[in-house]
């Protein structure tokens, strides 16, 4: 009885395995997902006729959002959701994708390959975890009982599906595999690849040691260009937008809420005999902390609320700091373990190394300093000669303590009496005049009790409300901009391509990209909520994909067409060059200085004088120590390169043979998996009816 009893007890256990370890697939499995034959009406798609259900889709997407919830302690946000409903379709449909596929491939699993994976001398993984002997092995005996156990008969069903299942997967895997072999050849290819290296010498000479003058194009040759790359200038399907956004922001009224609802709890919070239980209680947003707080280490806000009247015992707030309300109970008071200061400052810039330039700023500084003991206003001259951001407020720079500063400044200002001028102190920036106007006496022990300043549902709903309007009478009456105006929403407009993710004003919307793929000019869009807004957005034209006419591209063609041009006539120059006077005289006859460049490789494709330029290192690297190339045309530059000197790599080893080895199989067996999944997709039947079913 006792071994049944821990079965029976631990049932659950089973199914939280298979959940934690093998996420969608055990999704699948549990709704009949991939065996699904449904009610064509609750389909969200349908892949070959192959139906998704909703209530799998939904599944699917809840634990999603359920892990995010776990991780984060929050909310999915809107647009992370957007997301997560995409990725979750995808994986819905490629998974029926491989089962079809494993179908056609008449990959099966006989009942010996079950009994094998179950009671072998290899059993699959989840049967040595639950079923473990202590040692590394299966317990016989609890595996037995359990399998004989009628109250476990469904869950061990569950298992024996997941069973058959992943063996079909492994095996689907194995073909795969086998179709990727990384030769020894490719390994000691690879190696050399990434560890040979070159030094050379080279002459190079830009583009720009040509004018205009010395070449000639016409309109032919830039229609030319144009053609023979027009490939560049191609663009996808573009859509003109009107949209307007409401804001999510919480209203006064909100606000009025939440501090109510922190006034009504300051009493017993000042009771609370545990505050961490009190904060763990009433859903604070910034968890216990045993640390005591200087005045520097607050945000300055909740700092003055505090540190202007601190004691202990007092309760303080609400206050709103940093888009939350709190109410901060001070516990315990103390003398500050490190400094902590609040100061101004004067900053005379100066470089270090430009000797004459801080010279003049140290003058500069010890005149400023004179007007400053001579009754002159530190706010003004701050306004006046500093050379930082806090000239506008005076040269205030607020609290700091220690680790703020460079050292140099926190010595003078911690060592400095309140009210004195100190300085001036040099620095790498510069030299500076520091007043220190406070000076930190106490720290806090304190539990903040903090919630987020959020809109309440009502106001969320009335915002959404207005929209959804919108949204009816513009598509009825065809007028968004004027319906918009009626209720005081500024219509902005943007012009994206098919499946851009980042929209300019809006950030990233994949459920605007969604309502885009069969959207038509005059369309407007369902009300969509981003993190921060809600909006609704109307197609004012769209255009077709095709090419961007010549004329459009034309000013873009011209200087690529000039630089072309250039190269080609510096390229003849080079080569005359070369072969009258050799590579050793090619830089006086061009009258260019020579350079060198070491050690380029795979890893390191900076040529000096050119910069990065794949094309030289990878010329360089093609060639044999003393060969020398003809004139290439770079990027910016045409150049003759002479190899001085290659640089073989060592042998490779054992241990980095098989290192690279598994590497360059995982990269390739990665790369036919994803063009495998491409092909499946590219030729099949996929219907997505997720827009029917949020209409």
């Amino acid at each position: 009885m006792g071994v049944m009893n821990n079965l029976r007890e631990n049932t659950g256990v089973i199914l939280w395995i298979l959940v934690f370890a093998f996420g969608v697939i055990w999704v699948l499995q549990d709704s009949g997902g991939l065996n699904a034959v449904g009610n064509l009406s609750n389909n969200i798609g349908t892949v070959n006729g192959d139906p998704i259900t909703i209530d799998e889709y939904n599944q699917a997407i809840d634990q999603q959002v359920q892990s995010y919830q776990n991780q984060s302690g929050d909310n999915m946000p809107p647009q992370m959701l957007d997301q997560t409903r995409d990725r979750v379709f995808n994986q819905l449909v490629e998974a029926r994708l491989r089962e079809q596929e494993m179908a056609r491939l008449g990959l099966g699993v006989s009942e010996e390959e079950l009994v094998d994976m179950i009671q072998g001398a290899d059993p699959h993984p989840i049967i040595v975890a639950y079923f473990s002997d202590g040692n590394g092995g299966v317990d016989r005996a609890l595996l037995q009982n359990f399998i004989a156990n009628p109250d476990a008969t469904a869950d061990w069903i569950n298992i024996e599906e997941y069973l058959r299942s992943e063996r079909r997967r492994q095996k689907l895997e194995n073909l795969i595999s086998a179709s990727v072999r990384i030769t020894e050849r490719d390994v000691e290819e690879e190696w050399a690849r990434q560890n040979k290296s070159v030094d050379v010498r080279y002459v190079a000479s830009r583009f720009t040691a040509l004018s205009d003058d010395d070449i000639s194009y016409n309109d032919g040759d830039l229609r030319s260009f144009y053609n023979d790359n027009r490939d560049e200038f191609a663009r996808e399907k573009s859509f003109d937008l009107a949209y307007v956004t409401s804001s999510k922001a919480p209203t006064a009224a909100d606000t009025a809420v939440v501090f109510s609802d922190m006034e009504a709890l300051r009493e017993s919070f000042a009771a609370a005999e545990n505050d961490s239980l009190f904060l763990a209680r009433n859903g604070s947003e910034l968890p216990w902390s045993d640390a005591y707080f200087r005045r520097d280490e607050l945000a300055e806000d909740l700092a003055d609320v505090i540190f202007d009247n601190l004691e202990a015992g007092t309760v303080y707030g609400p206050v709103l700091s940093g888009g939350q309300v709190h109410l901060v109970k001070v516990i315990d008071v103390r003398a500050p373990e490190e400094t902590a200061v609040k100061a101004r400052h004067i900053l005379f810039q100066a470089e270090e190394g430009d000797d004459e330039a801080r010279a003049e700023a140290r003058t500069t500084a010890n005149d400023v300093r004179r007007q400053l003991r001579n009754g002159g206003d530190f706010a003004e001259l701050a306004a006046e000669y500093s050379d930082d951001g806090s000239a506008n407020r005076g040269g205030d720079l607020g609290w700091f303590g220690p680790g703020r500063m460079v050292a140099e400044f926190e010595e003078a200002a911690f060592g400095a009496r309140i009210g004195q001028i100190v300085g001036p102190i040099s620095t790498q920036f510069g030299f500076h005049l520091i007043e220190v106007t406070d000076r930190a006496t106490e720290e806090a022990k304190i539990a903040d009790y903090a919630l987020t300043l959020r809109a309440s549902v009502q106001t969320l709903n009335r915002v959404q409300s207005n929209l959804d309007d919108l949204q009816y009478f513009a598509t009825e009456e065809g007028d968004f901009e004027g319906e918009s105006g009626r209720r005081n929403l500024s219509v902005r407009t943007v012009a994206i391509e098919a499946d851009q993710q980042f929209i300019p004003g809006l950030g990233n919307s994949r459920a605007l990209l969604n309502f885009l793929e069969t959207a038509s000019a005059g369309d407007v869009s369902p009300v969509i909520e981003l993190n921060d807004v809600f909006f609704v957005a109307t197609v004012r034209s769209v255009t077709d994909a095709g090419f961007q006419p010549f004329d459009e591209v034309r000013a873009q063609i011209e200087p690529r067409v000039r630089n072309m041009m250039k190269a080609e006539v510096l390229a003849d120059r080079m080569n005359d060059a070369l072969a009258t006077s050799g590579f050793d005289g090619l830089a006086a006859a061009m009258d260019i200085a020579e350079r060198e460049a070491e050690g380029l490789s795979f890893s390191n494709q900076s040529v000096p004088g050119i910069g990065r330029d794949a094309k030289f290192v990878g010329a360089a690297l093609s060639m044999g120590e003393g060969e020398t190339s003809g004139a290439i045309a770079g990027s910016n530059s045409v150049y003759v390169i002479h190899v001085t000197a290659v640089s073989d790599p060592v042998a490779i080893q054992p241990s980095d043979f098989s290192r690279l080895q598994e590497q360059l199989r995982n990269q390739q067996q990665n790369l036919v998996r994803s063009q495998w999944i491409t092909a499946l997709r590219e030729t099949a039947d996929i219907v997505d009816n997720r827009r029917a079913f949020l209409q």
